[in-house]
């Protein structure tokens, strides 16, 4: 019983935890690229890096969603969203900044969570039988 819901609730978090990856991810492929590549050449952060940033986003939160390649996604996305936090939230004297850093480091928490405990049965990766 304990293992269904253990693996119920992976799968929950699993679904959960990419949603705001996805989104952002697919958004900045079409006319938002340009701006979001002048935001981050803006913020110190070379451009070209934008498409490693989609990437991350949105196919390491489809790798998330269905449980592929989990736990080194899980990873990679807790130290993205850390990097972030310091690279674009650390103006604390614009209030939702503060909020934005506080943000970012629950979500890398989380991920960090499901790299330790997996991805749970309800996953490719437990189809292939692959630990990652």
């Amino acid at each position: 019983m304990m293992k269904k819901l253990e693996d119920t609730g992976l799968l929950v978090a699993r679904i959960l935890m990419p949603i705001l990856f996805i989104v952002a991810g697919y958004g900045k492929m079409g006319d938002a690229y340009a701006g979001t590549q002048q935001y981050m050449q803006s913020m110190g952060v070379p451009g070209f890096l934008l498409p490693l940033t989609i990437l991350l986003e949105f196919g390491g939160g489809l790798a998330i969603l269905f449980g592929f390649l989990t736990r080194t996604v899980a990873l990679f996305t807790a130290g993205f969203t850390i990097l972030t936090a310091l690279l674009f939230h650390t103006d604390f004297a614009e209030g939702v900044n503060q909020l934005m850093f506080m943000k970012n480091l629950t979500i890398a928490g989380g991920f960090i969570v499901l790299a330790v405990a997996g991805p749970g049965s309800f996953s490719i990766d437990r189809l292939l039988n692959k630990k990652w």
